[in-house]
């Protein structure tokens, strides 16, 4: 067990350099010591506070350091709508000893300041820790996403030509707002909008579907550390039941293979039956399961 010295906090609105590197460092130990799974965001996060310095007025990182050793972690995602997402961890040395609990209390703080209603607590499904703090809190049980990755022997799926996808601009920007508050019942926010051309500087591409022209859907894909993404896929309501969301995933799928992505993930909510079925029978299988907890104002 670490001996506790010279202890300080360190809040900040954004990921520097050197903070991405302590956090991905005690993730990886900690993955490799519990072997669950963590949704910390950290490369998007970190791309997205170098482009949006308007929304660092917030506190959105909570490193707890022991001198320099850094021993436990919360971050803040906030991914439009009303709700923040929150997933953490604490150095296997240094649990049950408040370093969790100590950070928690800071982010309700940051969270009561601001104008979203709800916080989802993120926990892999098997974390014993994860749960356990998440009952002390009290929050009551939301959703559960699988993270499925496409297996190496999965069947080639053989494209129709029927769907093309066409990079999106930015007069695209106002059409992919619209459509993720379709897909992710959420609220449509004029100033949440991104706009698809600064975002592809820091490596992700949201792509229009499009039949003869007219737009059924969409997906957004990224490439970090060799694994591929698969973001936001969705086709809109008047065009679903035809195969055009497998044709969307295919044609993303051999993109991100273009692009030489090692491995192809994406995540799925449980009760999603007709995409889990699709990407299931694409080649997709689960790997982890992340249960998401709400605490609301309310």
């Amino acid at each position: 067990m670490g001996e506790i010295g010279n202890l300080n906090i360190k809040l900040t609105g954004k990921l520097e350099e050197n903070d991405y590197e302590d956090i991905n460092n005690l993730q990886n130990l900690c993955l490799k010591v519990d072997q669950t799974a963590l949704k910390l965001e950290l490369d998007y996060k970190l791309g997205r506070g170098e482009r949006k310095s308007e929304n660092l007025n917030n506190i959105n990182e909570f490193m707890y350091y022991d001198r320099n050793k850094l021993i436990g972690y919360i971050g803040i995602g906030n991914f439009g709508g009303d709700t923040i997402e929150v997933n953490g961890m604490v150095h296997p040395d240094y649990r049950r000893r408040g370093v969790f609990k100590r950070l928690f209390s800071l982010v309700k703080d940051e969270w009561n300041k601001r104008e979203s209603q709800k916080m989802l607590l993120l926990s892999d499904t098997n974390s014993i820790s994860g749960l356990e703090f998440i009952k002390y809190t009290c929050a009551s049980y939301d959703h559960s996403e699988y993270e499925m990755f496409l297996k190496s022997n999965a069947r080639k799926n053989v494209l129709l030509n029927n769907v093309a996808l066409r990079k999106a601009t930015n007069n695209d920007a106002k059409e992919i707002a619209w459509q993720d508050s379709i897909y992710f019942d959420i609220e449509y926010k004029a100033e949440d909008i991104s706009m698809p051309e600064e975002e592809e500087k820091y490596g992700s591409v949201t792509y229009i579907a499009e039949i003869d022209n007219k737009t059924i859907g969409k997906v957004r894909l990224e490439i970090i550390d060799g694994i591929g993404g698969i973001y936001g896929l969705g086709v809109l309501p008047e065009y679903r039941g035809k195969g055009y969301g497998r044709e969307i995933l295919t044609c993303a799928i051999e993109k991100l293979k273009e692009k030489n992505a090692k491995d192809i993930m994406l995540q799925v909510s449980v009760k999603n039956k007709s995409a889990l079925n699709l990407y299931q029978s694409c080649g997709f299988e689960e790997t982890s399961t992340m249960d998401y907890y709400k605490i609301s104002k309310k």
